[in-house]
């Protein structure tokens, strides 16, 4: 208790959330977000989603970095296109990871 508040930014990658009286996480894949950890040491979690990593389709995940992959591949250098499709290949590829 009597931390200071401390807020991080989320990156792509794994979300364990362990339940008071339980032994085993749920485990969510997250884009990014924020955690905001409050002084009595309680932590919110504010990410715009969240999927199950048992939900996830590895083969899905693989098709869509690599749509992600030609997409940057095909966009001019610089441009909103290449910007969106490597963020789209850096969230896929934490994805994939994540599912293993």
């Amino acid at each position: 208790a009597d931390h200071v508040h401390v807020v991080a930014q989320l990156k792509p990658g794994v979300l364990q959330i362990l339940h008071s009286g339980s032994s085993e996480p749920e485990k969510y894949f997250v884009a990014g977000g924020f955690s905001i950890t409050h002084d009595n040491s309680v932590t919110d979690i504010s990410c715009p989603e969240a999927v199950k990593i048992d939900d996830i389709d590895s083969a899905a995940v693989s098709s869509a970095f690599d749509a992600a992959k030609s997409a940057f591949a095909s966009a001019e250098a610089g441009s909103k296109e290449a910007a969106l499709a490597q963020i789209d290949m850096e969230v896929t590829k934490a994805m994939g990871a994540a599912v293993g």
